[in-house]
């Protein structure tokens, strides 16, 4: 795999993992917090701390924030780094990133994504 940056601190181990797609279940903040959680079960992931969920949607009722960005904001501590997670609502769309100092399967956070989120097609980088 090419690097997408140059490695400035080869000293230390770290694994990301971008998936982005589509998804087809109907989301809000719990399933938000259940899809984390259970990420970081799938990827067997230890948290620290609980999900902690954020919607755009006071903004966009301020007038400050675009409706076509609402949805969810997410992020869950983990032991060994952490999720980040954001779901676009009206175009049923996320991208996800996982952020460890620690290795895991790739190939269970994207089968566990796929049936969690109902996600048909999906892409993914991991650098």
């Amino acid at each position: 795999m090419t690097a997408l940056v140059r490695d400035l601190a080869p000293e230390v181990f770290r694994q990301r993992h971008l998936i982005e797609g589509r998804f087809s279940v109907e989301l809000d903040e719990n399933a938000v917090r259940e899809y984390l959680l259970g990420l970081a079960a799938a990827l067997d992931m230890t948290p620290y701390g609980d999900p902690i969920v954020f919607s755009p949607d006071a903004m966009i009722e301020s007038g400050t924030g675009r409706k076509e960005n609402a949805g969810y904001d997410a992020f869950l501590p983990l032991v060994d780094s952490g999720i980040s997670a954001y779901f676009w609502t009206v175009p049923k769309f996320f991208s996800v990133v996982v952020y460890t100092c620690r290795g895991f399967d790739a190939a269970a956070g994207l089968g566990y994504t796929r049936a969690a989120l109902g996600a048909g097609e999906m892409v993914e980088a991991g650098f």
